[in-house]
């Protein structure tokens, strides 16, 4: 089947970014960015990222999961230890986020190094978790094949039952995935193609170098 898109197009006026209004760190662009996506309203989950993983066989993989915290170290999500991205990441710890944000045109792409956060985060994260949220962490066996989906409803309802009037712990095959930025591209969309696009490089612990890319 065929079938021509080359008619899909549009021409991105909304924002500019040059040298003038971007800070030193990244992450104080990434945070305003975010900040400004989330009020300016029609994306329903901004936090949406879509991580790029390569498994023991050397295949390339991406999903989107949610980023859940950003903090000095970077961004944090959470998964199944066992799921097949969590798998691919510590076997392969160099991984790639990207977000986009159509609403004013912009795309961030993150490239880091990935790792388990300490229990500590985990537990605390899990404890927030609605408790259908923390039951689920519990029911599914991430990634691996399973008959029916009634196998799922029949574990939702033995764990129901058990942790009746209980506080629900925190499986130790879950928990938080922290990227650790190494570079980091900042994407605004401009008139004509001639987009701003600005990468920033990890030189030492504290600093940063920047620089910009032809579009």
């Amino acid at each position: 089947m065929k079938k021509d898109l080359g008619h899909l197009r549009k021409n991105y006026t909304v924002n500019a970014l040059d040298e003038t209004n971007i800070p030193d760190m990244p992450l104080e662009l990434f945070s305003a960015w975010f900040d400004e996506v989330t009020q300016q309203g029609g994306i329903e989950e901004v936090n949406a990222m879509t991580l790029s993983t390569i498994d023991v066989k050397g295949e390339i993989r991406g999903r989107v999961v949610l980023l859940k915290d950003l903090s000095e170290d970077g961004f944090v999500f959470y998964s199944n230890y066992e799921s097949a991205k969590c798998q691919a990441l510590f076997t392969h710890p160099k991984v790639s986020l990207s977000f986009f944000w159509p609403n004013l045109e912009r795309q961030v792409i993150v490239s880091g190094i990935a790792e388990k956060v300490s229990d500590a985060i985990s537990d605390a994260y899990f404890s927030s978790r609605p408790r259908g949220s923390q039951l689920g962490a519990h029911v599914s066996p991430q990634s691996q094949p399973i008959d029916s989906r009634g196998i799922l409803a029949e574990r939702l309802a033995l764990l129901t039952k058990k942790f009746e009037g209980k506080d629900i712990p925190r499986p130790s095959h879950w928990g938080g995935i922290v990227v650790k930025p190494q570079r980091i591209e900042f994407w605004q969309g401009r008139p004509n193609r001639l987009h701003d696009r600005f990468m920033y490089t990890k030189e030492d612990d504290t600093s940063w170098s920047r620089k910009r890319l032809a579009p």
